[in-house]
């Protein structure tokens, strides 16, 4: 001992020691960053559970407007169908009726899933006794008589011209509007009313013909008094669509 120091010699830090001591700094460096990190990612988790459970609320109320709206729409179209039924001419076996232009427009409106259920909806209030038949008639017996096989085939009338229609509304929002694209809309409609006339007489009369015994006395006085009346309802049906497409769209847009 000199001036009251320790002579002791110090101990050098040779280079595998600093690095020894660095790499044991880095470990535990690293591991309160983990610990951190994994603290964070918990307070992350909570945090945006809240959000998802915030967001679930508005979808569920969007999907029970959304249905409905689906329900208001059916129902509107079962009331349709119903008035259309009440403007007859009494012809003998298959009255003359304004159903077929009314499926027409719930079809070609409401689309396909949605105007079949409409139609379901009205074939089964009339089943249950309901004056919704042609006439203000309603019934079970009204369905397995003569005229069962239109009120059949307006399912699948329904079905077709709903196809047509959704398919002319994804021309009408893919291409915007404009002339040329209201002809080619109309064009598409037109196809599915000619096509959705065929598929109900094709019920209609194979019914008609078991009900009478004979397919050329069915066609006589189920298909020939009505081709000019059906013309004129399709070329009405379309028009109406295409001058409507435009707020369709836009209502579809809004509510769906």
């Amino acid at each position: 001992m000199k001036y009251g120091l320790s002579t002791k010699p110090r101990r050098q830090l040779t280079a595998p020691v600093l690095l020894t001591r660095l790499g044991n700094l880095e470990g535990n460096t690293g591991v309160r960053k983990r610990e951190r990190g994994s603290m964070g990612g918990g307070m992350d988790v909570r945090s945006e559970a809240r959000p998802l459970a915030s967001k679930a609320r508005p979808l569920a109320s969007s999907a029970a407007s959304r249905l409905l709206v689906s329900a208001c729409l059916a129902a509107a179209g079962v009331g349709l169908l119903a008035a259309s039924a009440w403007a007859s001419v009494p012809f003998f076996p298959v009255p003359m009726t304004m159903q077929t232009l009314a499926v027409l427009l719930i079809g070609g409106a409401l689309g396909p899933k949605l105007g079949v259920a409409a139609v379901a909806s009205y074939l089964a209030l009339g089943m249950a006794g309901a004056p919704v038949f042609h006439n203000g008639t309603g019934g079970l017996a009204v369905l397995l008589g003569p005229t069962g096989g239109y009120l059949v085939g307006f399912l699948a009338m329904a079905a077709v011209m709903g196809l047509a229609g959704a398919r002319a509304r994804a021309r009408g929002r893919s291409c915007g509007r404009g002339r040329f694209v209201s002809l080619r809309e109309a064009a598409i409609l037109a196809l599915g009313a000619v096509l959705a006339e065929a598929v109900l007489y094709a019920v209609g009369l194979l019914w008609l013909a078991l009900e009478l015994g004979h397919l050329e006395q069915a066609v006589e006085v189920g298909l020939v008094p009505f081709l000019l009346g059906d013309a004129l309802k399709a070329a009405v049906a379309v028009a109406a669509l295409v001058s409507t497409s435009g707020v369709r769209l836009r209502l579809e847009s809004r509510l769906f």
